[in-house]
């Protein structure tokens, strides 16, 4: 089986880390994989010489020209496949297939890993009745998919994985070294886009209430995106300067988690969050908020703690208790360590998805040789 995969971001997030695993996690195993990304995009450079690459970029939803591009790319290559990993994916999946027959045009898997609701425009209803079968992150996005109106029979829980090899070999950085920190100083650490479901605003004022403890730690957070400004302008109010960093975008995040005592997902939604289970293979103890599909994998004081969305004093509260207990830390960071090995590896990741590939694909051809019997 041939399948094509589609990722039109350009930025490098979860979803993207996600796209390159499940491609090169495929290949390994003999699957043949090719992969559509934008021309200038991190997932091109961190796929290129690995994977079989086809640059498409397409700035807006109806990009026709991308549509027809992709459609051509199609013609050519004949995947069985096309695995849309993100929203402007799917668009130009379901346009380049707009022109196939039912019974020539490949399956359109999506991928889902926000939990936002589907948007109801004209547009987005007809491109979701193109795709045949649905892979959510978290059974929170799977139900939030029913309640769209998506039938059950089209959509499966598949979790994020990671590749617990590459979060092992990767070097630990000094991040005291790096922002001049004492050596013993504690570092609460976030790392995500600054955008407003990220929750980072909660996080700086977490922080301010940490500070008034008059505890010795520092907070990091690692991203870029359309808050900085206004984080900084917060950070600023609360003259928490020498206290909260912004460091921007880095691509060794792994190398930055493993400095991290305390690794906090401060999310108001969460589909799941790869920088969640990259924290837990690295031995750090988390806290997160109790949103989307953040429960299923952090049982609160088991493997981590929970704290309601949108409540710092909450947060607060429980950074500055896991603070306090260096043993309930590192409790919590080894259970996290085990969890993530069990459950959450790249490896059964693109075995499930592979396995839904060819369940589909089956169901698929009996029903075409169902209606041939039929009209015959």
């Amino acid at each position: 089986m041939f399948s094509l995969h589609v990722d039109t971001a350009r930025s490098w997030r979860g979803g993207q880390n996600q796209t390159l695993l499940t491609v090169l996690g495929m290949q390994a195993i003999g699957h043949r994989v090719a992969l559509v990304a934008h021309p200038n995009g991190e997932l091109r450079k961190r796929a290129a010489d690995k994977v079989d690459l086809i640059p498409l970029a397409a700035s807006t939803e109806t990009n026709l020209l991308a549509g027809w591009r992709l459609s051509r790319i199609i013609s050519q290559l004949k995947p069985d496949v096309i695995h849309a990993h993100d929203p402007h994916a799917v668009a130009v999946a379901a346009l380049a297939l707009s022109v196939y027959s039912p019974s020539t045009r490949p399956l359109l898997f999506a991928s889902r890993r926000v939990d936002f609701p589907l948007k109801h425009n004209m547009f987005s209803l007809w491109k979701y009745r193109q795709v045949d079968f649905f892979i959510c992150v978290s059974d929170a996005i799977r139900t939030m998919l029913q309640m769209d109106g998506i039938d059950e029979e089209r959509i499966k829980t598949i979790a994020e994985g990671i590749d617990i090899d590459h979060v092992t070999k990767s070097p630990a950085l000094s991040i005291h070294d790096e922002l001049g920190l004492p050596k013993h100083t504690p570092v609460v650490g976030n790392i995500a886009a600054l955008v407003p479901h990220k929750g980072q605003h909660y996080l700086i004022e977490a922080a301010k209430f940490v500070q008034q403890a008059k505890l010795d730690v520092k907070f990091v957070i690692a991203g870029e995106g359309e808050l900085r400004s206004e984080l900084e302008t917060k950070i600023r109010k609360y003259q928490l300067e020498e206290y909260v960093f912004l460091i921007g975008f880095r691509p060794n995040v792994l190398s930055l988690l493993k400095s991290f005592d305390i690794f906090v997902m401060s999310s108001v939604t969460e589909g799941l969050g790869t920088s969640l289970l990259d924290a837990m293979a690295c031995n750090v103890a988390i806290v997160a908020t109790r949103v989307g599909g953040i429960p299923e994998v952090i049982e609160d004081g088991k493997n981590g703690r929970l704290v309601p969305p949108c409540d710092p004093r909450a947060l607060s509260e429980t950074i500055i208790e896991l603070l306090r207990d260096e043993s309930q830390r590192r409790r919590l960071a080894r259970e996290g360590t085990v969890l993530v090995r069990e459950r959450f590896t790249a490896k059964r990741m693109v075995e499930q998805t592979l396995k839904a590939y060819e369940c589909l694909a089956d169901k698929s051809h009996e029903a075409d040789t169902a209606h041939r019997v039929d009209r015959d």
